[in-house]
């Protein structure tokens, strides 16, 4: 999970170099920390949250075939 996030965060942003991905483990779910240079904030929520919302729904339906529950937050 955490390295499908990286991909996608990477390919999106203009800074890669600066894209970490911390995974908080509790149980059934895991919560994977986004954090980007603070430039390329937008580029990942995109507008009105789209770009998030996508890369959550591809997290879900990855985190459904190993029956898991993963959340993911992206942090300043």
């Amino acid at each position: 999970m955490k390295e499908l996030v990286e991909y996608i965060a990477k390919a999106l942003v203009d800074h890669p170099e600066a894209v970490q991905v911390n995974v908080v483990e509790g149980g059934k779910t895991k919560v994977l920390e986004l954090k980007v240079h603070p430039d390329d904030m937008g580029q990942v929520i995109g507008k009105h949250g789209r770009t998030a919302k996508s890369i959550r729904t591809l997290l879900n339906a990855a985190a459904t075939k190993d029956n898991i529950r993963v959340v993911l937050e992206i942090v300043e």
